[in-house]
């Protein structure tokens, strides 16, 4: 993989939307339709992979794609196909990391309230509920988004360890260690946020083993992908009271069928994949293209460059 595309016209597909070609030619970027021509791509399908699999195979000359998301597990089996040497591909990691981030902190501050049961109160009930200030708290992952919340939760006064794939330290948190040390400090976090790409290597990351091993009390937050949390070990820790409470913005499977379950767990808060909505993603993309157009015609430079070999 290298950063150095072939100089040519733009295409912003399946539907060229007026918001990303302005951002394509403000950028000083050319955009035209597809065609023979065409040596990048900034496609914007949320359904998948399937189309830009058909696009790719009849136009193997584009040298750059532009993703929609942060991450590209859906994008998977295209990645894998047509990877090439001198083709770029790029996503929307780090573009989504402050609302992602802001949702985070939201769900973790409504469980520790015990918004799950107040919230559906209809009479007035005993007191209860906890501080976020001075917890223990474990992110796993080290992308945009566990950095924006390390930055939200300075003014708790909490402990930040993150784990990582690698054991570079990220500044602001306490303790940096790599996922082989997952274990190992798993069992004194009060919290514990899943911030990580999905790939082969963290599907089912955290089953029913490794949520036997967290603190009896503690609280899980997933707002990366569903396929990293066993949903059935999930909903047992919840029912036993092992874990005192899971904020999930993602679910397996997703969508989460009507009548599950966690929809109304009292420890349970579950928001439908709206962390970050097309209101607020729109705008964060479109200044990611911009970005990226202007490193397209310098020939490099580009930001949220995807490694399919590591699948993010």
């Amino acid at each position: 993989m290298t950063e150095t595309p072939g100089p040519g016209p733009l295409a912003v597909l399946p539907t060229a939307d007026a918001l990303f070609v302005d951002a394509v030619r403000s950028a000083g970027g050319t955009v035209a339709p597809l065609s023979a021509a065409t040596r990048g791509i900034v496609w914007l399908d949320n359904a998948g992979g399937a189309g830009l699999d058909e696009v790719l195979e009849s136009h193997p000359a584009v040298d750059w794609v532009q993703l929609p998301w942060a991450g590209v597990d859906s994008f998977a089996e295209v990645l894998r196909r047509h990877d090439r040497p001198g083709r770029v591909w790029t996503s929307a990691k780090g573009a989504y990391a402050r609302p992602v981030a802001e949702h985070a902190l939201t769900l973790l501050l409504g469980l520790l309230r015990l918004l799950p049961r107040r919230i559906r109160a209809e009479s007035w009930g005993g007191k209860g509920g906890s501080s976020l200030h001075g917890l223990q708290v474990l992110i796993v992952g080290a992308g945009g988004i566990a950095l924006e919340l390390v930055r939200l939760l300075q003014p708790f006064g909490v402990d930040v360890t993150i784990v990582r794939r690698t054991t570079a330290p990220v500044a602001a948190a306490g303790r940096t260690v790599g996922i082989d040390r997952l274990d190992e400090v798993l069992p004194s976090a009060d919290v514990v946020v899943l911030a990580a790409p999905l790939t082969p290597g963290t599907s089912g990351l955290f089953d029913a083993a490794r949520l036997g091993r967290m603190k009896p009390g503690a609280y899980i937050v997933n707002v990366a992908r569903g396929a990293l949390l066993d949903t059935d070990a999930l909903l047992a820790a919840l029912d036993d009271g092992r874990l005192s409470g899971a904020g999930l913005d993602v679910t397996d499977p997703e969508p989460l069928p009507d009548g599950h379950p966690l929809w109304r767990h009292p420890r349970a808060i579950v928001t439908p994949h709206t962390a970050d909505t097309p209101e607020m993603t729109r705008p964060l993309l479109a200044d990611r293209v911009r970005a990226n157009v202007g490193a397209y015609l310098a020939g490099g430079g580009f930001t949220g460059v995807v490694d399919p070999g590591q699948g993010y």
